[in-house]
């Protein structure tokens, strides 16, 4: 222990010790990005977040659990930010799921984090214990919770009795694809044409509860 601390300056080692943890998360997670996590080595991550080696694995047993930390703390916390406003919101159910998509991607889209889809779907088949982690993480959860909005909303009459996890699936695809777009073609300069990433999101939500919106029964003799 003694030889890992005296690796890092004494007035370092004090100042950030309670922010550690989450520098190496960040550090990791440009790094990720940037290199991809097969082509990462743990010392780049230490050096990134200003730490020795030693350091980072008194955090982090591996390099793998550093990436489920960085979905864990970047993604999982953020959908359950999601559930705890599902589960005290009151108003109509469109405007939930407005105001849970817009902010949660517009948020996600501007940062770091949207590139951990882009990681998962390229790192998938080397490491599966990571594809699997993800799935529990932030697949199952993040579904779920996009389900139980549009059951509430079929359960109050606001949206139309449909398929529900198709339904979860076209209002989350779009979105994904969007920030595997930022993190592949857009990151080396292809922007797709027509589209601003803001707009889209705000567009796409408009366009798929268009389609989800209970309409009022059309007078008898009228045709629907």
């Amino acid at each position: 222990m003694t030889a890992i601390a005296d690796a890092v300056p004494t007035g370092t080692r004090q100042r950030r010790k309670e922010a550690r943890p989450s520098e190496l998360i960040d550090a990791a997670l440009a790094l990720f990005v940037e290199k991809g996590f097969a082509h990462t080595r743990a010392e780049e991550v230490a050096a990134r977040a200003g730490v020795s080696k030693g350091t980072l694995y008194l955090y982090y047993a591996s390099k793998e659990e550093l990436l489920k930390a960085v979905i864990r703390e970047r993604l999982s916390a953020e959908i359950e930010a999601g559930v705890a406003l599902f589960e005290r919101f009151e108003g109509p159910t469109p405007v939930l799921l407005r105001e849970v998509f817009h902010d949660w991607w517009s948020r996600l889209l501007d940062s770091e984090v949207s590139g951990v889809f882009k990681i998962v779907v390229t790192e998938v088949r080397n490491f599966p214990e990571i594809a699997d982690f993800y799935a529990r993480e932030v697949v199952e959860p993040g579904t779920q919770l996009i389900a139980r909005m549009l059951q509430r909303g079929i359960e109050r009459g606001e949206l139309r009795p449909v398929d529900v996890p198709t339904a979860v699936h076209s209002l989350l695809l779009p979105m994904i694809m969007l920030c595997l777009h930022k993190h592949t073609l857009g990151a080396c300069g292809c922007e797709a044409r027509g589209i601003e990433p803001r707009q889209f999101i705000r567009d796409h939500i408009d366009l798929v509860l268009q389609g989800l919106l209970a309409r009022p029964a059309a007078p008898a003799g009228h045709a629907p």
